[in-house]
């Protein structure tokens, strides 16, 4: 058994006592960016150079993570899971949970120069689950993660239910548990600012009324749309298990103060990918996403810790100290 599953059996077994908070680092943005989704490369002042990092560089920060054994689940693309967990063998002494995009709908095309993102999100799958559950002797993937967005247009909408609807069916058959992440509308159709996030919530809970147990998300990955939307949607079902995703990279502060905010409301996962990608220290942000998470210390703290660890580590910071402890999210202002 995962740290994952231990910790969701957790926050199961007792929904409102258990102190439980689980972290993903979610590294499937190759399936989104492209040859960019690691980032540009920097020199030793932190200035870009024109370079993107290599498939070897992404995948020798995922073996660091995996080393530094805080993370509970490791979210990869497929060719990247066979890469590390089937030929690497990466996990197969590691308490961490893989998990893979099981599907990439046309919204997180999120490629150069390119225009998918200004239409409706259409859905679309590469992955076969068949390619992704374990045997005996080749360990894949634990769990997946099955993504869809509501945009408030009926037909694009009916076409990304019945795609998960169909993506249901082989998930049961096959035996493998996912995870259902729901994206902010990525077009404006006709709900305001103040509207969407309820509208958003709606459907969540509209899309899944109809879902028996045995093919229900094991949790959710949503936007953190506030307080007020975060608290309806994870006090509605204490069956339901809510997670954040990160969104962009931002400040240090924004990623600390997400964390931080989405557990005060209710979250009980929070899955961040360019926060933790494109961080100047990866490792160094993970442990203090995990002391925020325990409590241990707030994100003004946080954010100051990891500053000191950049400093004994040599590396420039992308900010000083002052701009780094600012918020450039309004949703956490």
């Amino acid at each position: 058994m995962t740290r994952l599953d231990e910790k969701l059996a957790r926050i199961a077994a007792d929904p409102a006592g258990s102190k439980e908070f689980i972290i993903c680092d979610a590294k499937d943005s190759d399936m989104g960016f492209g040859l960019a989704h690691g980032g540009a490369m920097r020199d030793q002042d932190g200035n870009e150079n024109g370079r993107m990092r290599s498939r070897e560089m992404f995948l020798e920060q995922v073996r660091a993570i995996v080393e530094q054994d805080i993370v509970d689940l490791i979210l990869l693309s497929v060719s990247n899971m066979e890469q590390l967990a089937t030929r690497e063998k990466l996990f197969d002494t590691s308490d961490i949970a893989v998990g893979i995009r099981a599907n990439d709908t046309t919204d997180a095309w999120a490629l150069r120069n390119a225009a998918y993102r200004q239409v409706p999100s259409m859905p679309f799958r590469t992955a076969e689950i068949a390619d992704c559950v374990s045997s005996e002797g080749a360990r894949r993937a634990d769990i997946g993660l099955y993504s869809i967005t509501f945009n408030n247009d009926a037909e694009a909408d009916r076409d990304s239910l019945e795609s998960f609807r169909d993506f249901r069916r082989e998930a049961v058959a096959a035996g493998f548990p996912y995870f259902l992440e729901v994206f902010n509308p990525n077009l404006e159709q006709g709900l305001t600012p103040e509207g969407m996030p309820s509208y958003v919530n709606d459907c969540i809970i509209r899309s899944l009324a109809a879902v028996p147990q045995n093919a229900r998300p094991r949790f959710l990955k949503v936007v953190y749309n506030g307080p007020r939307a975060m608290e309806e949607l994870a006090g509605y079902d204490p069956n339901l298990i809510v997670g954040v995703l990160g969104g962009g990279s931002g400040t240090t502060y924004d990623c600390l103060k997400l964390l931080h905010d989405a557990k005060k409301y209710g979250a009980r996962i929070a899955l961040f990918g360019r926060k933790i990608n494109l961080a100047e220290d990866p490792l160094g942000m993970i442990r203090q996403m995990r002391l925020v998470a325990d409590g241990e210390v707030s994100p003004t703290e946080a954010v100051k810790a990891y500053h000191a660890g950049l400093a004994k580590l040599n590396t420039t910071p992308f900010r000083s100290l002052e701009d780094d402890l600012r918020t450039t999210d309004p949703v956490l202002m």
